[in-house]
């Protein structure tokens, strides 16, 4: 019998400035639209998730100049890219836990969930004890015109559960669908996989840190 034992590490770490081999996205794409939810209320949990200090967006060196060229080339066609969330603290992937946990709490329901018991979210995969936003190389985005600041119709909203956001879905307008794809054809052109049932949610091949999940809070 052959047993494979898979070692993860966890990184804390305590001083104000980043850890080494992450930047600031928006200092290395200044143009960079931002729309980052687990500051604010308006997310499936409905609060201010914690770890989530500062409303700004964190990712590895290298996911952050695959992202560049990702934006220099939606750029050309009138468009650009809009962040919904980036590195994420293992902290705030225990609160996602935390409240899935409790059922009783479904006060964002209608707005996220609405097909998908709460109980049943970890068994869907939806909620998970280890996120690969807490590799630094994972990000949560969309599409945006420029000239409007309207971001593309997708056919569904952000963080929402359920067949409609799966990148297999095709009950969707002509224009969703061609959304989409425009969205995933860019994202594979520099080096990114999507997850097929969020179509908003991405890693970068050959990330740099595939085993570390970190800690530091976003500030």
């Amino acid at each position: 019998m052959c047993c494979i034992i898979a070692v993860f590490f966890i990184h804390k770490s305590t001083a104000q400035e980043l850890p080494k081999g992450f930047v600031y996205v928006d200092e290395v794409i200044p143009n960079i639209h931002l729309d980052l939810r687990y500051t604010s209320y308006n997310n499936f949990v409905g609060l201010p998730i914690k770890g989530y200090e500062k409303a700004c967006c964190i990712l590895s060196s290298e996911a952050t100049e695959a992202l560049k060229k990702v934006q220099l080339a939606l750029n050309k066609k009138g468009l650009g890219l809009l962040i919904y969330d980036s590195y994420r603290p293992q902290q705030a992937v225990n609160h996602f836990m935390e409240w899935a946990r409790n059922t009783n709490d479904t006060l964002m329901k209608q707005h996220f969930y609405p097909n998908v018991k709460k109980k049943n979210l970890f068994k869907k995969q939806y909620i998970a004890t280890r996120s690969g936003h807490s590799r630094g190389s994972t990000i949560d985005l969309t599409i945006v015109d420029l000239k409007t600041g309207i971001s593309l119709d997708m056919g569904s909203p952000f963080d929402f559960f359920g067949p409609e956001s799966w990148v297999s879905n095709t009950n969707l307008t002509t224009d969703q669908i061609a959304n989409r794809q425009l969205l995933q054809k860019t994202m594979k052109q520099f080096n990114f996989r999507n997850y097929p049932k969020e179509w908003w949610h991405f890693t970068l091949r050959w990330e740099p840190f595939p085993k570390t999940y970190f800690d530091f809070p976003v500030h």
